[in-house]
């Protein structure tokens, strides 16, 4: 069999997708044909994901029934709630979801694969109250009601962080945000998802899988190591020097660059607007101009845009989001992409088995236990 040998994959045609398009030429990104821009733009957070999860945009009626079936799922069983409340309060919210996912899988056990809609709108529906219940428990011991009657999905997102209703900017920006977050095609996390769906394991099991994929700060985690960066900066002639000493360094800034485009990040501009209309409203322009200073400098000095993760991290600061929830908060969108690729990948399955170039060492002689030497 003759390989070809590319490092992370890269290049690699490992399948074919009709969920998204990411890069191609003439089509940039878009969902199910739909241009990124467009949703961003014009549609809600919940038409997406039905969209995504269903292959087609709801009429008025079909997106009234499914935000009711998503406001009817939000509940959590309570042997979930009881587990959620052993989660330590320094665990990292991105360990709760995943671990809140596993659970709920074994509680509510996917029946077969024709459940797969519905599993995936119970996640959807659910994983903001698993992070939220383990997140006021843990900080203040308060068992907080999840079972909301707010229907726009940002909305109760936000609701549930912070007891009361967002203003109407914030929740805007957050529904874009989820828009945006919300499918990238065979990134590592919809990969690994993916991988573990062709082995004909189940829907929560290849979900688990990607949530573990999203919080390594080379995927996910990057938007938390972004805003880690910014805050060190109390001006942007700060992060001017301090961002050209690292770069000195040769150290890797977080946020800019991606594999898939060389120019700039399509959802970039998106989210970067909403950023600054965030800053300008809210009377931090000096924080969104420390984010300019350093997008500034990578261009010039690297040649490289801001990717989604960048300005998300500024969006999400100005939304009062903390930090640590910004992975989270991708989990909340993305779920829709994973769910669409796991339900797809069932459909023409094949299972993954790339094949590896061995670097080891020639073939050995066994040695006796008696001759052996101690490696050091």
């Amino acid at each position: 069999m003759n390989a070809t040998y590319s490092p992370g994959l890269e290049g690699v045609v490992a399948g074919t997708t009709a969920i998204s398009t990411v890069g191609k030429k003439g089509r940039g990104l878009s969902y199910r044909g739909y241009s990124i821009n467009d949703l961003a733009g014009r549609a809600s957070f919940e038409e997406v994901a039905h969209l995504l999860l269903h292959g087609y945009l709801p009429d008025r009626d079909g997106l009234a029934q499914f935000r009711n079936r998503l406001v009817a799922r939000r509940g959590l069983p309570p042997a979930l709630k009881k587990v959620l409340e052993q989660l330590p309060a320094d665990a990292h919210p991105m360990d709760v979801l995943r671990t809140g996912c596993s659970v709920l899988g074994a509680l509510e056990p996917e029946g077969s694969s024709l459940d797969g809609e519905r599993t995936a709108e119970r996640l959807l529906a659910s994983f903001p109250g698993m992070l939220m219940y383990w997140h006021h428990f843990a900080t203040r011991h308060r068992r907080i009601d999840l079972e909301l009657e707010e229907e726009n999905f940002a909305g109760y997102l936000m609701t549930l962080l912070h007891g009361k209703r967002p203003d109407e900017l914030k929740r805007r920006t957050v529904d874009a945000s989820l828009t945006l977050y919300a499918e990238h095609e065979f990134n590592a996390s919809t990969f690994a998802a993916r991988v573990t769906a062709s082995t004909l394991s189940d829907f929560y099991s290849a979900v688990t899988s990607a949530i573990g994929t999203l919080r390594g700060p080379l995927h996910g985690g990057a938007n938390e190591e972004v805003m880690r960066l910014v805050s060190r900066f109390d001006s942007p002639e700060q992060a001017e020097a301090g961002l050209k000493e690292m770069l000195a360094r040769k150290e890797k800034i977080m946020g800019f660059g991606h594999r898939v485009y060389k120019d700039m990040d399509p959802r970039s501009p998106i989210i970067r607007n909403w950023s600054r209309e965030l800053a300008d409203a809210s009377g931090h322009r000096p924080l969104f101009a420390i984010f300019e200073r350093i997008e500034q400098v990578v261009l010039e000095e690297k040649g490289l845009y801001p990717n989604l993760d960048f300005y998300s991290a500024c969006a999400y600061h100005l939304c009062d989001i903390p930090t640590a929830m910004f992975t989270p908060f991708f989990v909340f969108a993305r779920i829709t992409g994973w769910s669409a690729h796991i339900m797809e990948q069932r459909q023409a399955n094949r299972i993954f088995r790339p094949v590896a170039e061995y670097l080891g060492p020639d073939p050995l002689k066994y040695p006796p236990l008696e001759q052996r030497r101690q490696e050091p």
